[in-house]
C-alpha cells in the first residue's frame, strides 16, 4: 500500500507542528521547512482543522496549532481518514470481466485492514518519541522504517 500525497504531507505536517513553539506555526513557515507547496497544505489545513486535529486562528498573530488531543489518536483512525475510501482494486469501474470468478479483491481487502490494524497498535504521540530520542527499539515496525 502507498499513501497518498495528502496523508503523506499531512502526517508530515502533525509531526512537524507537534514541536512546541511560543508563537503558532504558519503555512509559509511549514511549507518553507518541510518542501512543500503552500497549496497543498493550505487543503491540508482546512481538511485537518475540520477534522479538530490543529487549531487555526485567522490574522495577524494567527497561525496554526496542534490540538492536544491529536496526540493520542491511533495512526491507523489518522490514515484512514487522510486516504479516504481508497481500495487497492477497483473491480467495478471499469467492470472487470474476471470479478465474478475472482478472489484478489477479498484479499486485498484484508490485507489492507490488517495494515490499519498494525498502525492502530500506535498512536501520534509514539512516532514523534521515536523522532525525538536516538534510542533504536528494534521488536517496533516503526523503528524498523526509520532505520
Amino acid at each position: 500500500m502507498q499513501l497518498n500525497k495528502f496523508t503523506d504531507y499531512a502526517l508530515r505536517l502533525l509531526m512537524y507542528i507537534s514541536q512546541p513553539k511560543d508563537k503558532p506555526y504558519t503555512i509559509a513557515e511549514i511549507a518553507r521547512d518541510l518542501q512543500v507547496s503552500q497549496n497543498h497544505l493550505v487543503k491540508i489545513v482546512h481538511f485537518m482543522g475540520k477534522q479538530n486535529w490543529i487549531i487555526t486562528t485567522r490574522g495577524k498573530g494567527g497561525g496554526i496549532r496542534l490540538n492536544a488531543e491529536t496526540l493520542n489518536l491511533n495512526l491507523g483512525y489518522i490514515i484512514r481518514i487522510l486516504q479516504g475510501n481508497n481500495q487497492i482494486v477497483e473491480c467495478n469501474t471499469p467492470p472487470c470481466v474476471l470479478r465474478h470468478n475472482c478472489g484478489l479483491k477479498g484479499i486485498l481487502d484484508q490485507a489492507l485492514e490488517q495494515f490499519y490494524q498494525a498502525l492502530d497498535q500506535y498512536r501520534l504521540v509514539d512516532v514523534l518519541d521515536q523522532s525525538r530520542s536516538s534510542k533504536v527499539v528494534t521488536s517496533s515496525p516503526i523503528s524498523l522504517i526509520n532505520l
